[in-house]
């Protein structure tokens, strides 16, 4: 092979500058991930991972914000729970005051100091409802959603359907319609949206009707409605439940503002909590305690009725705001965890290998200190034409 000598074209010191060039942006890549601790700092770094790190990053910030509202709203069922504790001790107090005045042994004036008494807790407890807030919203005056037992026609025919109770735990608002053809063992609920059908072994006994002096929950989990149906003589109710008695019937689920958690990332029932807390004042319907009076013995009487009654209303109240904060510990629990696990794949994808970084590093620092050296002998390499010149 011939062996030239070239002085317009240098090709080696062309062939290490390009070599030197790509060293040069290696490092700069290099020193960049060393820097700012990340792998991917622009698109071109790794488009795919850059899409499947934004997603991530996107669900964390969700579920962090989910975790806070998780706590939040644990936060103020704590608040309206500690009210309700003071309620049931002011119904405590007037049960006491009704016992007094339901005995022989006190006249009509002292019946009038008790009746006084009496007036001023009951109007304790409406200053308490009203005044129960958390961040400007009254919680104890009714708050989220709340089943209408004037228009739920499974509640007003409680004599030939068997409902004694339902329950929410996260339905929305809207109108539940059973299905519940006669003889087929099934029951179905449906919102429009969603619907559920339970089984007759889940439900019965005998695969058409409830037990004799028993109930019987039907749970329609993915609607979050609790429907206790009743046998013969089954406590709660005045009728009882034969397979087929509910069909058409409705559960209507309204209430004002407020009653809803988003402990997710996404706009999906799963990701939301629903509470709902009746009025608890005096004055309202749930206590109803506008009527009472100690003026006579047979008033005090009468009303230790009523005042059971409230009492079990308001433990019953607290017993749901109390399952719900339970609720939410183990959501707070179990986002945490998601956290943890999408925080780590994130930083999979998106994260520098320090480790792998330095040595390539290293690597492309030696290999641009080489090259550079190179440039300089491939550039002095033409000059020993001068020899040939007798130079």
């Amino acid at each position: 092979m011939a062996i030239t000598i070239n002085v317009n074209h240098n090709v080696a010191a062309v062939n290490v500058r390009r070599h030197l060039n790509t060293n040069s942006k290696e490092m700069g890549t290099r020193l960049e991930r060393l820097s700012s601790g990340m792998r991917i700092n622009r698109a071109t770094d790794d488009a795919a991972g850059l899409s499947i790190s934004e997603g991530f990053r996107a669900q964390l910030s969700g579920l962090s914000i989910g975790l806070r509202n998780a706590e939040m709203g644990s936060n103020l069922l704590q608040v309206a729970e500690g009210s309700l504790n003071e309620v049931s001790s002011v119904l405590i107090r007037i049960r006491e005051l009704a016992m007094e005045s339901a005995t022989s042994t006190l006249n009509d004036d002292n019946r009038d100091s008790l009746e006084n008494e009496m007036i001023q807790l009951r109007q304790e407890i409406d200053r308490i409802a009203r005044s129960t807030g958390y961040n400007g919203q009254r919680i104890l005056t009714g708050f989220g959603v709340n089943i209408d037992e004037e228009q739920s026609t499974a509640l007003t025919t409680s004599a030939t359907t068997g409902v004694a109770r339902i329950a929410l735990a996260g339905a929305g608002k809207g109108t539940y319609t059973f299905i519940d053809g006669a003889g087929d063992g099934d029951l179905t609920l449906g919102n429009g949206v969603v619907t559920q059908t339970l089984h007759s072994h889940q439900l019965f006994l005998d695969g058409s009707s409830v037990a004799t002096g028993t109930t019987a929950v039907a749970n329609f989990d993915r609607l979050g409605v609790q429907v206790t149906l009743a046998g013969h003589q089954g406590a709660g109710a005045i009728g009882s439940y034969t397979d087929g008695d509910l069909e058409g019937t409705t559960i209507v689920v309204g209430g004002g503002t407020g009653g809803s958690f988003q402990v997710g990332a996404d706009n999906v029932v799963e990701d939301r909590i629903e509470i709902g807390i009746d009025d608890m004042s005096a004055s309202g319907s749930i206590l109803n305690l506008n009527t009472l009076s100690l003026s006579s013995q047979e008033n005090a009487r009468s009303a230790l009725d009523s005042i059971n009654a409230a009492i079990d209303e308001v433990a019953t109240q607290r017993g749901k705001l109390g399952s719900v904060m339970n609720r939410l510990i183990h959501t707070i629990s179990f986002t945490e965890n998601a956290i943890e696990g999408n925080t780590t794949s994130e930083a999979t994808v998106r994260d520098a290998d320090m480790a792998t970084e330095v040595s390539a590093f290293t690597r492309t620092q030696i290999l641009t200190q080489a090259a550079t050296a190179m440039l300089a002998q491939a550039n002095s390499a033409p000059q020993a034409v001068m020899v040939l010149l007798g130079q």
